[in-house]
């Protein structure tokens, strides 16, 4: 069975940064994405990456957060810069068999593997 376990979560004021960690055990030709939920709202999307490096992000977090992957190491970053209290959720990655642009439909690709999720606080 697919794992994936993220790590890095924590507590920052805002205009601070944190970098996430997701190590997978998927096949590297999936493509991997970042999603969040924050209390009382639904998942979103946050970025996605396909195997050969090529990403795409929400536009609420462009221009603050970095996702990447090394795939001889089957591990996912995003590197989140500039955090503002709205970042404030938690952070799942995923992995699935499809486009890296359906990281905008979370629920269309339920089917894929998601890690347990880890918890971004942003204080103002």
């Amino acid at each position: 069975q697919a794992q994936l376990v993220e790590s890095g979560g924590g507590s920052v004021h805002a205009g601070g940064s944190l970098r996430l960690s997701c190590k997978a055990s998927t096949p590297t030709y999936y493509s991997m994405g970042w999603f969040r939920q924050a209390e009382g709202k639904e998942r979103e999307g946050v970025a996605g990456i396909d195997t050969s490096n090529n990403a795409w992000y929400a536009e609420t977090v462009k221009g603050r957060f970095t996702i990447s992957r090394d795939n001889s190491k089957k591990t996912m970053y995003l590197q989140m810069d500039n955090l503002e209290p709205e970042d404030t959720a938690v952070y799942l990655c995923a992995a699935w068999p499809g486009s890296a642009t359906l990281f905008r439909a979370p629920r269309a690709i339920e089917y894929g593997a998601w890690g347990q999720g880890t918890q971004v606080t942003v204080s103002s």
